[in-house]
């Protein structure tokens, strides 16, 4: 199936997805984040076929979002997470907190996060980064900036 290219998109929501839109990528970021580095490891996690684990993290390579290591001489790969791939799973756990919000079930989320920092569980909290105050949808007017072109109706 042919994907879309959003990389030429005057929009940063678009070009984000043209790395992470397709479905299986944000789950193989996740599992990559979580300690989970081997193809088979990967696999066996999400139940994705070898082809389509191939595609993703070949792309995820490519776009410099993960880094394939060799682990031993047949040769064999690990797959750690760059500084980029980094950002993007702060992207994941916002994605995540919405999950446990509006989707989790009456046991509640699935996954907790302690924070290395004070040692509490808690949740991402969007915050400016200015003045330090919550930052949410209505909290923002969306503006064009300096890559937008007059032409997009999207500024994303």
């Amino acid at each position: 199936m042919q994907r879309t290219d959003f990389s030429a998109m005057a929009c940063s929501i678009a070009r984000t997805l043209d790395v992470i839109g397709e479905p299986w990528s944000p789950l193989v970021l996740r599992d990559v984040w979580v300690g989970l580095s081997r193809f088979e490891q990967i696999q066996a996690d999400l139940g994705i076929s070898r082809k389509v684990l191939t595609e993703r993290l070949n792309h995820l390579v490519e776009h410099g979002v993960v880094e394939r290591r060799p682990y031993d001489r047949r040769p064999r790969y690990e797959y750690v997470l760059t500084s980029k791939g980094a950002e993007l799973v702060d992207l994941l756990m916002v994605m995540a907190g919405w999950g446990d919000r509006w989707r989790a079930d009456e046991a509640g989320p699935p996954t907790l996060y302690r924070h290395h920092a004070c040692g509490e569980i808690s949740r991402v909290d969007l915050r400016c980064d200015h003045c330090g105050s919550p930052m949410h949808a209505t909290d923002v007017d969306v503006l064009p900036g300096p890559g937008a072109r007059r032409s997009s109706p999207g500024t994303g």
